[in-house]
């Protein structure tokens, strides 16, 4: 059993920055590679941004590279989404799950608004 829980999410103006974390606790161990995700109002869920917990190769989505960073801390069991040069695109709930998600894994998210 995993539990991820999301958090960080808030009112930001266009241009500004956020750094979501994922708290992870139960058996991280059998996730390989995790992932950020989000949904914006009206639209599917979509991958953000993907790290192997010990370390190597890392993941974007072209919509956010060279603006957003995943980055882990193995001690804490946390996962982190820097996002720099927010614009209202980026309004969505984010997730953290297994990269590939797993149905079991979704939480309830965090919500980030950029306001233009």
């Amino acid at each position: 059993q995993v539990q991820l829980v999301e958090s960080g999410g808030g009112l930001v103006q266009a241009g500004g920055s956020l750094r979501l974390s994922c708290a992870a606790s139960g058996r991280t161990f059998s996730i390989a590679t995790m992932g950020w995700f989000r949904q914006a109002p009206g639209k599917e869920r979509e991958f953000v941004a993907a790290n192997r917990w010990s370390g190597g190769s890392t993941y974007y989505a072209d919509s956010v590279k060279g603006r957003f960073t995943i980055s882990r801390d193995n001690a804490k069991k946390t996962v982190y989404l820097q996002m720099n040069s927010l614009g209202p695109e980026d309004t969505a709930v984010y997730f953290c799950n297994a990269h590939p998600p797993s149905f079991r894994y979704w939480g309830q998210g965090t919500q980030v608004t950029v306001s233009s």
